[in-house]
């Protein structure tokens, strides 16, 4: 009888603690590998505590990709260590991506592992270094704005779901548009006007990039409809080098916290 109350009491103290158990994601985008270029996922363990982290890395196509010499994604961290991570891909892409989930076992505790990450490109024989940062997932993200000081960027785009996304992207030459508001008297918004118009469909866990000029473009938009996106933008080292660095200078709108 001591001996069934006993493991009664074990079993409820054990659900009790993973009821109060809770996860914290990170998402590290724009992670560029190839022939010149190599991306690494960099964690450490700020804590008192062995922690458990996961790790879920993707191709821009949504597969799953494993880790180099790691493979499974349960990843534990000692205190204090330090560890860096890079993704098995040998093809050319700028679009890959990691979900760093970080398991935290009492409401009384805090996140520890700090996330963070940076990719190494060589070009003219020179070696590159430009920091990946963590970014985070909202519902139906958007941008719009004027691109004449932002040559060359590229927004990065990232579906962190298992259902898919859309995007749509207007590319106008500075010509505007308005409607005859019914519901008020006063005039219509300006809206640009699309010279170059397209909707792009995400796949589950799908990353894509695009340039925020085309064609002589003068302004750029982007609307999306999904659970959990991520917009990044990213700028180039220099003119005619196809090596980034995130500019979080870069505000999105219409950004709602994703729901769980």
């Amino acid at each position: 009888m001591r001996l069934g109350l006993a493991w009664l009491l074990a079993i409820a103290a054990a659900l009790a603690a993973d009821k109060g158990a809770r996860v914290v994601e990170s998402v590290l985008p724009s992670l560029a590998y190839g022939p010149a270029c190599w991306s690494s996922v960099d964690l450490q363990n700020l804590g008192d505590r062995l922690v458990t982290v996961e790790l879920e890395s993707h191709r821009a196509s949504g597969a799953l990709v494993a880790v180099v010499d790691h493979p499974q994604m349960t990843i534990p961290l000692a205190p204090g260590e330090r560890s860096s991570f890079r993704l098995e891909i040998e093809e050319e892409t700028g679009s890959a991506w990691m979900k760093i989930r970080e398991r935290i076992p009492s409401p009384q505790l805090t996140p520890v592992v700090a996330v963070s990450g940076h990719t190494e490109c060589v070009a003219e024989n020179q070696l590159r270094t430009t920091a990946r940062e963590v970014a985070y997932p909202f519902r139906n993200p958007s941008f719009s704005s004027d691109v004449d000081a932002m040559p060359g960027y590229v927004i990065s785009l990232v579906n962190t779901t298992e259902h898919s996304a859309r995007a749509r992207l207007c590319y106008s030459a500075g010509n505007l548009y308005s409607l005859p508001s019914q519901a008020r008297a006063d005039p219509a918004e300006l809206t640009p006007l699309c010279s170059i118009a397209f909707e792009v469909q995400v796949p589950p866990f799908g990353a894509r990039q695009f340039p925020v000029e085309r064609e002589g473009s003068s302004h750029f938009s982007i609307k999306t409809l999904g659970e959990a996106i991520v917009l990044q933008m990213l700028r180039p080292l220099e003119t005619g080098v196809k090596i980034y660095s995130v500019d979080s200078s870069i505000k999105f709108g219409g950004e709602v916290p994703a729901t769980k």
